[in-house]
């Protein structure tokens, strides 16, 4: 049984009566914001876990999303490419816009919008297949290939991802036989094949050693030219090296945003402060 999405129609809203839903017919949405929510909340069943969130996430860079467990982080980022669908009871509200089209819309394509959205997870989870069809399974799932392109798409895929001279002469053996940073780099490099527009990352490095936590870093910095990149982690260290700009959240509620610089080191709310200076979390 799919979960029911509920959505409050609000001004830019394209669901909202009398409203087109393309692009043009939307100026209140700003295109250099990848990612606009307003007056956000969800739930699991009974139990709410986002209220009211008013967030917006610039084109082409980095944004972490900080706070304790259970604040609401992960729910968020699997709203954006609705990943919560497969989950009883989960609904949402508000509006939740990825360039202009409402995430939250009954109507959506939800196979076109996990193709813009792509997806990292906390622990790396590679297709028990050779390194070559990971990657290729999203590409393949879309549209056809001829078998130079697809070649081609693969390689570049890898190299974007920093692991093509690792695994160049070895394509058709199994991905489980590379190592966690490298099984991580693959799951990347399978969510920039099919080109999307945004990457969620839900702590990708989490699970990592030291060395290879760098390596995942050095490539966000790097992807960030290309996508719009947002990160759930728990390391402070780590949202501050890697983002351009952090959101915290406490019980469900989005208590500030702004430049990372600016909330690591002159936080505007006491809560903020007291998180990222390790009073409390």
């Amino acid at each position: 049984m799919m979960p029911t999405v509920i959505q409050i129609p609000s001004p830019v809203d394209p669901s909202a009566e009398g409203a087109t839903p393309d692009r043009a017919s939307e100026p209140a949405v700003s295109m250099a914001k990848a990612i606009q929510l307003r007056g956000f909340s969800a739930w699991y069943s009974a139990h709410q876990v986002l209220s009211a969130v008013d967030l917006d996430i610039a084109a082409n860079r980095v944004c972490a999303l900080i706070g304790p467990s259970g604040c609401g982080k992960s729910t968020l980022l699997r709203w954006m490419n609705r990943m919560n669908d497969t989950i009883l009871g989960a609904r949402a509200s508000g509006s939740l816009h990825l360039h202009g089209l409402q995430v939250l819309s009954p109507d959506l394509d939800v196979v076109d919008l996990r193709r813009r959205v792509g997806m990292v997870f906390q622990k790396p989870n590679p297709f028990p297949k050779s390194i070559f069809d990971n990657v290729a399974f999203g590409p393949r799932l879309h549209r056809q290939y001829g078998r130079t392109d697809l070649e081609e798409l693969v390689e570049q895929s890898l190299r974007s991802s920093a692991l093509w001279t690792e695994v160049k002469d070895r394509l058709h053996r199994s991905a489980l036989g590379l190592s966690g940073g490298q099984q991580q780099r693959l799951c990347i490099a399978r969510a920039i094949a099919v080109d999307p527009e945004v990457l969620l990352m839900d702590e990708p490095c989490s699970a990592l050693d030291p060395r290879s936590t760098a390596s995942i870093e050095e490539l966000i910095r790097e992807l960030r030219e290309t996508y719009t990149i947002v990160i759930v982690t728990h390391n402070m260290q780590q949202a501050s090296r890697v983002s351009d700009t952090t959101a915290f959240f406490d019980e469900g509620r989005l208590i500030e945003t702004g430049e990372t610089d600016e909330v690591f080191t002159a936080p505007r709310e006491r809560r903020t402060e007291d998180y990222v200076s390790g009073r409390f979390g």
